[in-house]
């Protein structure tokens, strides 16, 4: 939805129109930000585009030690859609913090760290590890990971334990918390209206759906870990249903994501309840497609004369 012309969205931030937001108190030069797992650490897509001009990047999942991730295959392409058995693949939060992230404040990327304890301790050593000092603008909670044994959905499917989970890392860190919410559940609304209890500062939704491919020739799943996340187009109804159940619920913002390739589906998540959004799946398919989010969105806000996209967080949501 390019209109074609050439102002930067910086030009229309400061001139025309404001597409800044608040996600429970980290602000954003625009709504734009790069999903967890599918950014790795930004440098892979600085030859493809500006990262610094995205609101923020969140990069891979944060273990407390090295972890190698699951068998191989991992990822199989699928009508619509990507399944994916990463298993949380990282070399650590020591690694994170001394090498990967003073790479990206150098380059004046916002970064939201995505942390993914097995256990209550560790998120909460984990959650201690990142503070504001560290650079470091946020934590996204890693509550929903469906492709490891330990952790992961484990916590996410459970109101009493998000709450639980929530409640420790907020105790321990000084940063806007994030849990990220697994659509592998009956009632999403009832685990946001717990993670808000829990005192989380915003949330992140939706993670994949559980899901696997079958190879008929060999008679076998595709996947070396048999079950893995499916992401892409195909998940987008599901995303833009339980962000609109949950934004009629809740009383803090949500970072939407789910199936978005283009500037129509950032919109529809927007007005579905989203403050911001992050881009996935599309990165595989277009690495620039973030930036360009960006310019499209200025476009079609100078274009219907919405002066502020804050104006549009839940536009089609009937109270």
């Amino acid at each position: 939805m390019n209109t074609g012309q050439k102002n930067s969205p910086e030009q229309y931030i400061s001139d025309t129109v404001d597409l800044s937001v608040d996600l429970g108190g980290l602000r954003l030069k625009n709504p734009v930000t790069a999903a967890s797992g599918t950014f790795g650490y930004g440098r892979e897509y600085e030859p493809f585009a500006d990262i610094s001009r995205l609101g923020a990047v969140i990069v891979k999942g944060t273990t407390l030690k090295p972890t190698p991730g699951n068998p191989a295959p991992r990822i199989y392409e699928t009508a619509s859609g990507m399944l994916n058995s990463i298993g949380l693949e990282n070399p650590g939060i020591e690694v994170f913090l001394d090498i990967h992230l003073p790479y990206l404040l150098e380059r004046g990327v916002q970064v939201i760290a995505n942390i993914a304890g097995n256990t209550f301790e560790d998120n909460e050593t984990l959650g201690a590890m990142i503070r504001r000092q560290s650079g470091v603008a946020a934590i996204e909670l890693n509550i929903s990971c469906p492709n490891v044994e330990k952790g992961g959905m484990h916590f996410g499917t459970d109101p009493d334990m998000v709450f639980q989970v929530v409640n420790a890392v907020k105790k321990v860190t000084d940063l806007p918390v994030i849990p990220k919410l697994s659509p592998n559940v009956s009632d999403i609304t009832i685990i946001a209206q717990a993670a808000q209890a829990g005192g989380a500062d915003a949330l992140s939704m939706i993670n994949t759906l559980m899901g696997m491919a079958i190879d008929v020739k060999k008679r076998k799943p595709v996947l070396g870990n048999i079950f893995g996340g499916l992401s892409g187009p195909a998940i987008k109804p599901v995303a833009l249903r339980m962000i609109y159940q949950v934004h009629k619920e809740i009383d803090i913002p949500i970072l939407g994501g789910g199936g978005i390739m283009n500037v129509t589906d950032v919109l529809e998540f927007i007005m579905a309840g989203s403050s911001a959004v992050s881009i996935g799946t599309a990165n595989f398919v277009q690495p620039g497609i973030s930036v360009q989010l960006i310019n499209e969105l200025a476009d079609y806000m100078v274009a219907n004369n919405v002066a502020k996209i804050s104006d549009l967080v839940g536009a089609a949501v009937y109270k």
